[in-house]
């Protein structure tokens, strides 16, 4: 791939499309919006127990690389030289690669939350997630939106992060499911990392992907503690480790029924939900409806995509599930 002229934004000619299509899929799989479809289909389609670490540490993870990047303000690579093949992030800061740390994080944590699970051979597991978390972080360079510091440094973050707590992640688990403080505690805590994230001198939108991704975590957790609460864990019954169930039509029927079901009340959630959050913000603020940039002020963007999002996650894992039941789909 090369640049074509010096311009402001150059253009590029493909020279192998292998390359291309494979790190542009790749580059598309560290998008929030795959996490937050990945991660339900998860825990319908799964076991719980494993949703509930994926969640807990992608959120987390997902947050400090975010708050990293807005405090260090390390700039992406220019262009010229490098071309880039994506615009939306191109007002964000580069270090670290969020992409690089989203991909360990789910990878690894995927792998750590099942190896002792189920039986399958963990060589090819730790292929998978290697091929996986390697292919998404080489899409960085690729495109153009991140350098090879930005890389490594958000690989070596999140796998710190992962050892340090690898200890922990039971104990907290088991104070997630049973304590009566946690509903209070999913709530006001992410709400306020959000609403203090990192000030910049001009408009992000890290800040309102990180809401995002902490209210996904805030409305799951919700749904976590509440389905124990009631019993309604929906994990495997049997001894350990589980046996993988074989690839049948009818599972893989059922799966991509239950995905489908719990897409169409998330997506129509996320529509109601957010169409009524900000006319009662509007309203509060005085903010004529028709205002698309007030949406990117602190009072408004953040309560807005906070509700928003965790009304969705605690659908996705209160709600969806209990519809799968009574749609027989379970």
């Amino acid at each position: 791939m090369c640049s074509e002229d010096a311009s402001e934004k150059p253009g590029y000619v493909v020279k192998n499309f292998f390359l291309y299509y494979l790190f542009r899929f790749a580059a598309a799989l560290g998008q929030e919006i795959f996490y937050i479809t990945f991660l339900p289909f998860t825990y319908w389609n799964f076991d719980p127990f494993v949703s509930r670490r994926l969640v807990g540490v992608w959120a987390i993870v997902m947050y400090l690389g975010q708050a990293s990047k807005d405090i260090i303000k390390w700039p992406r690579p220019l262009s010229p030289p490098v071309v880039k093949l994506e615009t939306r992030v191109d007002a964000e800061y580069g270090m670290p690669s969020t992409h690089a740390m989203a991909a360990t994080a789910i990878s690894f944590t995927f792998l750590i939350a099942t190896m002792y699970r189920y039986k399958y051979s963990v060589a090819l597991g730790l292929m998978a997630s290697t091929v996986l978390s390697a292919l998404v972080s080489l899409s960085r360079l690729y495109t153009g939106m991140h350098t090879v510091l930005d890389v490594i440094c958000g690989i070596l973050v999140t796998a710190v992060f992962m050892v340090l707590t690898y200890p922990f992640w039971n104990i907290i688990d088991n104070f997630q499911l049973t304590s009566p403080l946690t509903p209070v505690i999913a709530i006001v805590i992410p709400f306020f990392m959000s609403y203090t994230y990192p000030a910049l001198d001009h408009y992000s939108p890290t800040r309102g992907d990180t809401t995002i991704i902490l209210g996904v975590a805030s409305g799951c957790t919700i749904g976590f503690w509440m389905n124990y609460q009631y019993g309604r864990t929906y994990e495997p019954t049997g001894s350990l480790p589980f046996e993988l169930p074989s690839v049948t039509l009818e599972i893989v029927s059922l799966a991509i029924a239950r995905f489908l079901v719990g897409i169409i009340v998330l997506v129509a959630t996320r529509q109601v939900v957010k169409t009524l959050t900000l006319k009662a913000l509007y309203a509060w603020f005085n903010v004529g409806k028709h205002d698309v940039e007030a949406r990117k002020r602190l009072e408004i963007e953040v309560p807005y995509k906070f509700v928003t999002y965790s009304s969705i996650g605690f659908n996705a894992t209160a709600v969806v599930p209990l519809l799968h039941q009574f749609l027989e789909l379970l």
